[in-house]
């Protein structure tokens, strides 16, 4: 088990949730800076459940509707905070499929290329200012004591990224502009 793993017993030490709801979780709340499908999930959930880090209860909904939801136990909560106390080292750059297809760019036309990076750069102004009606919700900046001031510090990181995404497209558009 991955780090998936740590994401899914945090999700779940603050509330129970079900499958679909720690889904949603993934595509709503985490989703700028870790990502799952439900087929990843599910089989996750099930290896939690059989190491008893996670436990489940069947609800029953309507007339026949089961569903499980999910709590973490306390070994699971355990294995979470020491997680969560470890030191990260810093990781290799993940796969980025634009960055590959810039380094290859010099077997296309110098215009193809130019049109690469304007695209790239203008799908980063765009999430920029999506995350700038975002922030909108953290005005003022939450106080430390809240849950929504980690949220804060991880959209803050989300905001630097994007806008270093920004200026480093510029800077690779001027460069070949300059060499027309």
């Amino acid at each position: 088990m991955g780090t998936l793993k740590y994401a899914i017993l945090g999700l779940l030490n603050k509330k129970s949730m079900t499958g679909y709801e720690l889904t949603k979780e993934f595509e709503t709340t985490l989703f700028e800076f870790w990502n799952a499908k439900h087929s990843q999930i599910y089989p996750e959930l099930k290896a939690l459940t059989e190491t008893g880090l996670v436990e489940y209860e069947i609800e029953i909904t309507g007339n026949v509707l089961e569903k499980k939801v999910y709590s973490i136990t306390q070994s699971g909560h355990d294995e979470f905070i020491k997680w969560l106390n470890k030191r990260q080292k810093i990781k290799t750059m993940p796969k980025d499929e634009f960055r590959l297809q810039l380094y290859f760019s010099g077997c296309i036309d110098h215009k193809e290329r130019l049109s690469l990076l304007n695209d790239m750069l203008k799908q980063h102004k765009e999430r920029l200012k999506e995350l700038g009606e975002i922030s909108k919700k953290f005005e003022p900046a939450p106080p430390e004591d809240e849950e929504k001031f980690c949220n804060y510090m991880v959209f803050l990181g989300a905001v630097a990224r994007e806008k270093a995404q920004c200026q480093w497209l510029e800077k690779c558009i001027s460069l070949c502009k300059e060499r027309q």
